[in-house]
């Protein structure tokens, strides 16, 4: 029997575990995780050319709940599958644009950047994600930076992706940057890593801003939200538009750490013209500002417009 549960399905990287997770929780659902793993050559190949079938999976899963909620290319064809197998007991969230037919599912949620239109479709601004200010607040205290008084920057690491190379000499450049504009100006930095970010980089960072500076070595989910909770100022590399997002749930500044990219970045020079315009972040330069602004709830707005679509679908 079906349960009024949210069954997660991802390939389990944080950025999309963060997304289905928060909208779950917004929705005031109980739920599972499921990491779609796919047959080996069906990694490669798009979903539009991907059979229907639990044949391309790696590990297969039972499924007992009335909502699905995906994100990423590898979880598309599973929860397709799903739809068509219950049909109308289940309720199919994709979050990102899917690249197949946006009618293989109920609803989809995406960033307004990805330019998706459709009777089914909600757009953010941004990326949805599971960060809450009581979240942030409950954790402040988890770190203890030792501050004695100045104000405290941030400093949030991506990684490398199909965009950015994050090499070495881009980061060395980028720590530079930080160390001349902040560190001399007496702030006290935090530096978080992702899991993204490789760990040369850590050492790197490590090395680079000493023993006066807190480097956390670790992939720390508290010390992440307290570093948010601490901050006066936040800085987040450029290859991440979830992490961006999450930083913009403090209403803090939030600085984008711009480098060289290998390809073309028109999906996040879209994202972070929106971003600016809505004042919230401003690109890493050689000077020192503070600004506010409402912070971003997006996942709440977006589980308002979800409910009323699965009242519609007779779900709740």
């Amino acid at each position: 029997m079906l349960k009024s549960k949210a069954l997660l399905l991802t390939q389990g990287m944080h950025g999309m575990i963060s997304q289905v997770e928060g909208l779950s929780k917004a929705l005031g659902l109980k739920f599972k995780h499921e990491t779609i793993k796919l047959k080996k050559i069906w990694n490669i190949i798009p979903p539009k050319f991907t059979p229907i079938t639990e044949g391309i999976l790696e590990n297969r899963f039972i499924c007992d709940s009335k909502v699905i909620i995906s994100c990423g290319r590898k979880s598309v064809i599973p929860s397709i599958m799903l739809k068509k197998r219950f049909k109308k007991d289940i309720f199919t969230i994709h979050i990102q644009d899917p690249k197949v037919k946006l009618d293989n599912f109920d609803c989809i949620i995406c960033p307004e950047h990805d330019n998706l239109e459709g009777d089914n479709v909600i757009r953010t601004k941004g990326a949805i994600h599971y960060l809450t200010n009581d979240e942030i607040e409950k954790n402040v205290n988890y770190l203890n930076p030792k501050a004695d008084g100045k104000k405290i920057i941030t400093l949030i690491l991506g990684g490398p992706n199909k965009y950015y190379s994050f090499s070495e000499k881009q980061m060395t450049e980028t720590f530079a940057k930080i160390k001349n504009l902040f560190v001399y100006s007496k702030y006290k930095l935090i530096v978080i890593p992702s899991y993204r970010t490789p760990e040369n980089i850590v050492k790197l960072a490590f090395n680079y801003f000493n023993d006066n500076h807190l480097v956390i070595k670790e992939r720390d989910k508290k010390a992440y939200l307290s570093s948010l909770g601490l901050a006066d100022i936040i800085i987040v590399t450029c290859d991440s538009t979830s992490m961006i997002s999450e930083a913009a749930i403090t209403g803090k500044p939030v600085y984008v750490a711009q480098m060289r990219n290998k390809r073309s970045i028109h999906r996040f020079e879209k994202f972070y013209k929106l971003f600016k315009e809505l004042g919230i972040i401003r690109d890493l330069d050689n000077k020192i500002e503070n600004w506010t602004y409402t912070g971003l709830d997006e996942v709440n707005k977006a589980a308002t417009l979800v409910k009323e679509k699965m009242r519609t679908h007779g779900i709740i």
